[in-house]
């Protein structure tokens, strides 16, 4: 299967959710149908040069690290923001130390950071 056009990409896509929906697992021409059309669609993904959804960092630290960048601060600015040290946050970051309570509150009010990402990362 080879999918040419957007309207083709659609029509993948919906047959797809419908599998899922209807729990394809278990049915040997259902379950191949959907791994064709998972190549397919990863296919015509590729031709157009989409990238794939990004995943959340692992870590708190790596969270952090991200939310600068984006931000395009350095990290002495960072500590600034986040009204820490430098020192500290280097430590931080590096896993040598961990986020006090007011830190975290920070991490949520100016970096906007989940407080269940902070919670379960922390």
């Amino acid at each position: 299967m080879t999918l040419t056009n957007p309207s083709e990409y659609k029509a993948a896509l919906r047959r797809l959710d419908a599998l899922v929906a209807a729990g394809f697992e278990g049915n040997e021409a259902l379950e191949a149908e959907f791994r064709e059309l998972v190549v397919a669609i990863d296919a015509y993904e590729d031709q157009l040069g989409l990238m794939p959804i990004p995943t959340l960092p692992a870590t708190l630290a790596d969270m952090i690290e991200l939310k600068r960048q984006q931000m395009r601060l350095k990290q002495k600015e960072l500590a600034e923001l986040l009204e820490v040290p430098a020192g500290r946050l280097s430590q931080i970051l590096s896993g040598k130390r961990r986020v006090t309570l007011d830190l975290a509150k920070k991490l949520y009010e100016r970096l906007g950071i989940s407080p269940e990402f902070i919670l379960k990362k922390a």
